[in-house]
């Protein structure tokens, strides 16, 4: 059986396995967590994760601020 994805930029499903690219790996709260799948015609338009940004941001933000 040929598994299934889901595109992240239109969230339609990908049915033909050739068509379908790993464009991220988002990390779980416990577990390895999930690929995330685009088709090969949206991989370049998935944006990053929001939260993730503002995370980083704020993170070096701080190490910014401290002098490390």
């Amino acid at each position: 059986m040929t598994p299934l994805h889901v595109c992240r930029y239109c969230d339609g499903l990908i049915t033909d396995p050739d068509d379908a690219v790993a464009v991220a790996h988002e990390l779980g709260m416990s577990g390895p967590g999930w690929t995330v799948w685009a088709h090969r015609e949206h991989a370049a338009l998935v944006e990053p994760n929001a939260d993730a940004i503002r995370i980083l941001a704020r993170v070096l933000i701080a190490r910014a601020l401290s002098g490390h």
